[in-house]
């Protein structure tokens, strides 16, 4: 256990190698649950570090390996986010899906769903993605569902509906000067 703990303090300051070696350490030593679970987040965190430096293969790997260890909402969610810089949409679609057998009450793949069925046009089809990530409980941030539904009804023309949503995400994300600025030009049109 005393393992365990070094690797949690070391992925808490950000070392995320030695984290990982650690975990790996522990899990040779006394494979238990917590340990299993710690690395597979941990190999979540590293894989989503690659994903920003746009490795995506990488982060794939990673992604899979963490799912193999303790498969979690998130590491499918963000593994279909891969997927879908690499254009493999129906493949993202899959993995949130899966996200969402494992935990229900995590609103990011709702979303993800939503957002990849916007790209291939299908605004109807994302309406009740978006819908339900917004009342889902564990979900940050949680102003994009909104601006995803505003989006939505924009390019549907439901300039009034656009604005609720946009309205409803500036509550959520009052700094947000682009938002405020959009709203204010719908207002204009509007009038």
């Amino acid at each position: 256990m005393a393992l365990v703990k070094q690797a949690r303090n070391r992925q808490l300051a950000g070392d995320l190698n030695e984290s990982i070696r650690l975990y790996k350490e522990s899990i040779g030593l006394h494979p238990t649950v917590e340990a299993r679970t710690h690395l597979a987040m941990a190999l979540v965190q590293q894989a989503m570090n690659h994903q920003m430096a746009e490795e995506f293969d990488e982060a794939i790997r990673l992604y899979k390996e963490s799912i193999a260890l303790c498969p979690t909402a998130d590491a499918h969610t963000y593994l279909g986010w891969a997927y879908s810089f690499q254009g493999r949409i129906d493949e993202a679609i899959a993995q949130c899906e899966v996200a969402i057998q494992i935990d229900p009450e995590f609103g990011n793949p709702y979303n993800d769903i939503g957002v990849y069925l916007m790209q291939q046009q299908q605004l109807d089809e994302a309406i009740p993605w978006l819908e339900k990530a917004k009342q889902a409980k564990r979900y940050e941030p949680r102003h994009f569902p909104y601006l995803n539904l505003g989006r939505v009804y924009v390019a549907k023309g439901m300039l009034q509906k656009a604005l609720e949503e946009f309205h409803g995400a500036l509550r959520l994300d009052p700094g947000n000067t682009d938002l405020a600025q959009t709203i204010e030009q719908l207002e204009t049109k509007l009038q």
